[in-house]
């Protein structure tokens, strides 16, 4: 009994469909989750822009609220504007780029600030004055009168 070796499977030439089938569907794959990974980083990076132009826009609204880079008296007034005799009420003030600022009278410290409040007890109603100095010297006045009752 004698085997015919030419009554066998042909010998195999070459890649075989299946490492050629592999080989594709694994290219596929690699495709896709580089795409995934693509879109993903690109859609992060344009949120990372759109936060950033959103934060500058509301850092420039803070900015222009606070006076922006113009001197300015931003606000002085009393509170309250009427007080009995012997009480005491508050003048608030704010500023932008003022160097220096004074109130008359008033025996207590003042400095420049964008929000602050010093306390004065007048015995008579009074006229205060806020003055407001930049660096240039320029200078802005204000004035405000607490009723004494």
């Amino acid at each position: 009994m004698f085997e015919d070796p030419n009554l066998g499977p042909p010998p195999r030439k070459g890649m075989s469909i299946y490492v050629i089938v592999t080989l594709i569907v694994f290219g596929l794959a690699v495709v896709y989750v580089g795409g995934v990974f693509y879109t993903r980083w690109h859609r992060d990076q344009v949120m990372q822009k759109q936060a950033a132009a959103a934060k500058r826009d509301e850092a420039q609204k803070v900015f222009e609220g606070m006076g922006g880079d113009r001197f300015d008296i931003l606000r002085f007034f009393p509170y309250p504007g009427e007080i009995k005799r012997g009480d005491s009420t508050m003048l608030c003030y704010g500023v932008s780029n003022a160097k220096s600022v004074t109130l008359e009278p008033q025996p207590n410290a003042v400095w420049p600030a964008f929000d602050r409040c010093v306390s004065v007890s007048p015995k008579k109603t009074t006229i205060y004055t806020f003055t407001a100095t930049d660096a240039a010297g320029h200078m802005k006045s204000a004035t405000v009168t607490v009723d004494v009752r």
